[in-house]
């Protein structure tokens, strides 16, 4: 098999970039956690097995910096994340994520995996980007890790594109089955950065569904609710919205633990409905953003629908 990291891949200017780091294998929470790092293996085994992953554009991620960091958290929360990695074993940063020796390093890839995409579809190096990344990151609040999350990664994204590039308004479609609290807060009184989102409620984090402005759009989605339910949420809420912002860039947070193979949850979306959110939110890209997309892995915890999911977001993403 062909190194993912090397060149023999077909050299187009124009395609979709495949983002991740050997170091986002090694971040590991313990045999039962479902974080785990077979998560990344899941979607690049579908990549390969459908023929998709030898016309994506292969980069390895770099390490965030200090100053992207600091666009979105606290110096003294990231000083303190870098004091905590151990040296050995694992430490408890909440009571759903530890680091091991491996979790600091890796957060720092999976933050510069978003930030090189941003970059790279900024220079028009690549159509749009899709990071394979762990630690997630939409739970991370600007002095909190918790839900599996130590960075903020999509956050630090899109600040990125805002500070570094020049842009006035960036939007984040987030889909993962568990409200992005962390974005939410970050981004909750900066009106340069709308922020959608449907999610699971009442449901962890236990918060969204109240806390939302004419730039935070939050759909809570009860237990139960499948394709009928979510389309609706972003056919009536998220399109007409991002219409009205008109933004120049899209993030996309892309959690797959709304599936209905997925336990960690209970709504009940199938395989499809990751392509067809894909293909709303491209063709808001394309009329408003020059089809700049970065999406960054969330969550997804059944092995199999995750990967078929993923392969289904990513095929829209590459036009393939």
């Amino acid at each position: 098999m062909i190194s993912p990291y090397s060149n023999h891949y077909r050299d187009d200017t124009m395609q979709t970039a495949y983002i991740s780091h050997p170091l986002c294998l090694k971040h590991d929470m313990g045999s039962d956690h479902p974080e785990c790092p077979a998560r990344i293996h899941a979607i690049e085994d579908q990549l390969i097995a459908s023929g998709l992953f030898g016309y994506l554009q292969h980069h390895e991620a770099p390490e965030v910096t200090r100053e992207q960091l600091l666009r979105v958290h606290d110096a003294g929360y990231v000083d303190l994340i870098a004091a905590m990695s151990p040296k050995e074993g694992r430490v408890m940063l909440d009571g759903d994520t530890e680091m091991n020796p491996f979790s600091y390093p890796a957060a720092l890839r999976a933050a510069g995996a978003v930030v090189l995409g941003v970059d790279m579809v900024m220079e028009r190096k690549i159509e749009n980007a899709f990071c394979n990344i762990r630690p997630p990151g939409h739970h991370a609040e600007r002095a909190r890790a918790m839900g599996f999350c130590i960075f903020n990664n999509v956050a630090i994204g899109a600040a990125h594109a805002l500070a570094a590039h020049g842009l006035g308004r960036v939007a984040i479609a987030d889909f993962d089955v568990h409200h992005g609290n962390g974005t939410e807060q970050i981004f909750h009184d900066d009106l340069r950065v709308m922020l959608c989102s449907t999610f699971q409620h009442p449901f962890y984090p236990y918060g969204g569904a109240d806390s939302g402005n004419d730039h935070i759009i939050n759909v809570p989605l009860a237990a139960g609710a499948g394709s009928e339910e979510f389309r609706a949420a972003v056919t009536s809420r998220w399109l007409p919205a991002l219409e009205a912002f008109k933004p120049e860039f899209l993030m996309i947070s892309a959690g797959f633990d709304a599936h209905r193979e997925d336990d960690m949850a209970m709504l009940r979306l199938v395989d499809g409905d990751y392509g067809w959110v894909t293909q709303q939110l491209k063709h808001v890209a394309d009329k408003h953003c020059h089809g700049r997309i970065v999406s960054a892995l969330e969550g997804g915890y059944a092995m199999h629908a995750l990967g078929r999911s993923a392969m289904a977001h990513i095929k829209i993403l590459s036009g393939l």
